[in-house]
């Protein structure tokens, strides 16, 4: 993959890797859940976030009232819905025979006669809350008394659908990364950045222009800061964008990006030095700092177990790095078939002691995640000023081992 591919080249990359998601995922999600049926919900412009991401390249949005039906555990779906969804849905609702499209919900639940039929409804996980309450209501009163007190309420599966990489998937991921790191490191030197002139801002908009010339999607505005000597200590706080400002010789630079391409997103996070007039490095300091990082990175994927939870594993990793004096915040997140996506919460900036609810979910195989997390040190050659280290870079974890997508930044960009 050397180039930008068409739109109709990723679309049927799209459908293709669609159809070996629902053959292979679902059922194993199932199984996994104990769930012989699972019914989802949406409306054109209303679309729950799963099946935002069942259908197929030629449906940017549903269309009218769209019923996905999930029956012996996966092994045969349908759609109750005007139209059939693309190959993977077909049709099973005649609107000449049945007119009202709930009943026939209520007369394909008869047949199929599942045991425990799932709905996405949650508090705790909002990709798994995509059932509109007035769809909710018009499902219940449909159904008959003994088909209601079948359903179950549970995220295992919307979650499982979104997390779960398969290995087609993974073929592709190792790549979309790279493609955002060259436009990252690129953003990261001379191209972009003229000393005294360039600011944040005016990178913000670069990196933004490249990824839509590109043919690329962009999840969220990028964010370019500085960290510089005599400026005060690093951010406390995640609440507010940095204001711009501009770049200048000595300024530690970072940026957070991502882009979305054949329908997997990135979140990457990385550094680079200005150099001051007599220069050929950065100071010493500043890459201790960068190295101090790395460390809590290693230290971070090595506590990932099958069946752990994210707030397991938050807490063991900070333990580790108190007893080596690093000052470090956790703040992993999955990332995948959206940004901030569907697995469990490693931390939140604001919340290092656990986070309760979407920390309570364990890691399953199969899954990627943004690495992102800082490291806080003082720098010796800025006075003992204290600068964070801020890196976030894609990770897989297939049951077993835990590694970068495309590497990770192991040395401070020189501008």
């Amino acid at each position: 993959m050397t180039h930008s591919l068409t739109l109709r080249e990723r679309g049927r990359i799209h459908d293709k890797l669609l159809g070996t998601r629902l053959n292979t995922v679902v059922p194993k999600i199932m199984e996994r859940a104990g769930i012989d049926c699972w019914v989802l919900v949406a409306r054109e412009y209303n679309e729950d976030p799963v099946v935002a991401t069942m259908l197929p390249a030629t449906w940017l949005n549903a269309r009218r009232r769209t019923i996905l039906v999930f029956t012996d555990f996966g092994r045969e779906r349908i759609a109750i819905a005007r139209y059939a969804v693309g190959e993977a849905f077909p049709p099973g609702w005649l609107a000449e025979e049945q007119p009202d499209q709930w009943r026939r919900v209520a007369e394909y639940l008869e047949e199929a006669d599942p045991q425990r039929i799932a709905l996405n409804l949650s508090a705790t996980f909002a990709l798994a809350d995509g059932l509109a309450a007035s769809d909710h209501a018009a499902l219940l009163e449909a159904l008959p008394a003994h088909l209601q007190q079948r359903i179950v309420l549970r995220h295992e599966l919307a979650l499982g659908w979104l997390e779960t990489r398969t290995p087609e998937e993974m073929e592709l991921y190792p790549e979309v990364c790279r493609r955002a790191h060259t436009i990252l490191r690129r953003a990261l030197s001379p191209e972009v950045i003229e000393a005294g002139v360039t600011t944040t801002e005016d990178v913000e908009w670069w990196l933004r222009q490249t990824v839509a010339d590109a043919g690329y999607g962009t999840w969220f505005h990028p964010t370019v800061s500085v960290q510089r000597q005599l400026d005060g200590p690093a951010p406390e706080s995640f609440v507010s964008r940095p204001a711009g400002a501009t770049i200048d010789p000595g300024d530690l630079v970072h940026i957070d990006f991502g882009i979305v391409y054949l329908d997997l997103h990135t979140d990457q996070q990385q550094h680079g030095y200005v150099l001051e007039e007599g220069e050929s490095d950065a100071p010493a300091g500043l890459q201790a700092g960068l190295a101090a990082a790395n460390r809590v990175q290693d230290l971070l994927l090595a506590e990932f177990q099958t069946g752990r939870t994210g707030n397991e594993i938050l807490a063991a990793t900070l333990r580790h790095c108190a007893e080596e004096g690093l000052d470090a915040a956790i703040y992993t997140h999955p990332i995948g078939l959206h940004g901030h996506a569907a697995g469990p919460t490693i931390g939140l900036w604001d919340q290092q002691g656990g986070v309760a609810g979407g920390g309570d979910y364990p890691v399953h195989p199969d899954t990627a995640y943004s690495i992102e997390l800082s490291a806080t040190t003082p720098v010796t050659e800025w006075d003992g000023q204290v600068v964070r280290f801020m890196l976030e870079e894609e990770a897989f974890f297939d049951g077993q081992n835990i590694a970068f997508l495309d590497g990770r930044q192991t040395e401070i960009w020189l501008i």
